[in-house]
């Protein structure tokens, strides 16, 4: 319940630096949120832990996830300025040649694009692409052969293209962590889309997210789940 660009830091240190990397929660942090965010976090992490998150997930992080969590955290920088849609369909021709044109996709063209472009202007590629090609590009990635570097890159695209889907599958998700995700999601997600979080949630379980909760924490004789079932759903409802 900090502000938000501290638990955001503390949550992306604690999945590069914790007992095991975390990696679907650094993707959470990093591709849902804001290029005015990330840079807030960038900035509330390195007065922080006096390090930066840049050198750290290059350090951390391995094969494609490094390259392309880089890319998205490095757009940040262009966090100004509004959506251009034209240059959005240029992008989106250029994402198209890029897995279309060759025996092999090319990743740097994909790369060099995402680290240029910030969160809505990346969205507003992802649209024009769809209008251009009739399809999404994360399903055009499962279709070309993009192998390892493009089931990556699909997570990452998904998950920045529909925040509320991808938050939805988290809570549908049976792990050790389902109580701290389902906390963490509704927390930073109470002022921004939970609403539509809980819409694609009941549409996929036929259940709210609140009945979640209930079920998770329901338990008056545990005052501590009674107080956390509590706040969750009145963050849920709004009130």
């Amino acid at each position: 319940m900090c502000e938000p660009q501290e638990r955001d830091s503390e949550i992306v240190r604690n999945s590069l630096f914790g007992a095991t990397i975390n990696l679907n929660t650094l993707i959470e942090i990093i591709c849902t949120r804001s290029s005015s965010q990330q840079q807030c976090i960038k900035e509330a992490y390195k007065s922080r832990y006096k390090s930066d998150i840049e050198q750290d997930i290059s350090m951390r992080i391995n094969g494609g996830f490094k390259e392309i969590l880089l890319a998205v955290i490095k757009s940040c920088r262009n966090c100004g300025g509004k959506v251009d849609m034209s240059r959005a369909m240029c992008d989106a021709k250029t994402l198209y040649e890029a897995i279309s044109s060759g025996k092999m996709v090319d990743q740097k063209a994909i790369i060099s694009l995402f680290s240029q472009r910030n969160t809505s202007q990346v969205r507003a590629i992802l649209a024009s692409y769809k209008k251009l090609y009739g399809n999404e590009f994360s399903k055009s990635l499962k279709q070309s052969k993009c192998g390892q570097f493009g089931k990556e890159l699909r997570i990452v695209v998904r998950c920045a293209q529909n925040p509320e889907k991808f938050f939805a599958k988290q809570l549908r998700m049976k792990n050790a962590d389902s109580r701290e995700i389902l906390i963490r999601i509704i927390v930073t997600r109470s002022e921004i889309d939970i609403k539509e979080i809980n819409k694609v949630f009941a549409a996929k379980t036929g259940s709210s997210v609140e009945n979640l909760v209930k079920r998770e924490f329901n338990n008056n004789k545990n005052s501590s789940n009674d107080m956390v079932n509590r706040v969750l759903i009145r963050l849920i409802k709004g009130v």
